[in-house]
């Protein structure tokens, strides 16, 4: 199983008065490298809802925060599926400052929950999905 990285850049108005990222800003982080990664594996979420009726919710997202990141870091954020069911997919994910000697900043098991884009409920992921994202465990 590969990990994909995500490069991601801290802005200032990521930050807060004194530089650091505020800590909900790392879900914000780890979302884009999950979107990312469903991309390159030619997952367009706005092609799900119109193709496959689907949208998709985070369910439980569970952090640990170990050291912070400041102002104008780059960043390397990983994702990668540690689990997948019927109806969701588990991610576990890392950010890392990048550096000569990386250090981990951020750490956690996000789970995403498939819905029916039009009534909101769970379903089963689309089957042009589960092969790639279920081989991925």
């Amino acid at each position: 199983m590969t990990e994909f990285i995500w490069p991601v850049r801290v802005y200032y108005e990521d930050t807060d008065c004194g530089g650091v990222v505020y800590h909900a800003n790392y879900l914000k982080f780890m979302e884009r490298a999950r979107t990312e990664f469903l991309r390159q594996r030619g997952f367009e979420q706005d092609e799900l809802i119109r193709t496959e009726g689907v949208v998709f919710a985070v369910h439980a997202a569970n952090l640990d925060y170990h050291r912070p990141a400041r102002f104008n870091d780059l960043l390397r954020v990983s994702a990668h599926i540690c689990d997948a069911g019927r109806t969701s997919v588990t991610f576990e994910q890392k950010i890392h400052r990048d550096d000569s000697e990386p250090e981990l900043l951020c750490s956690g098991r996000i789970r995403i929950v498939c819905l029916d884009a039009a009534a909101f409920k769970p379903r089963p992921l689309p089957e042009s999905m589960r092969g790639d994202l279920i081989c991925e465990v």
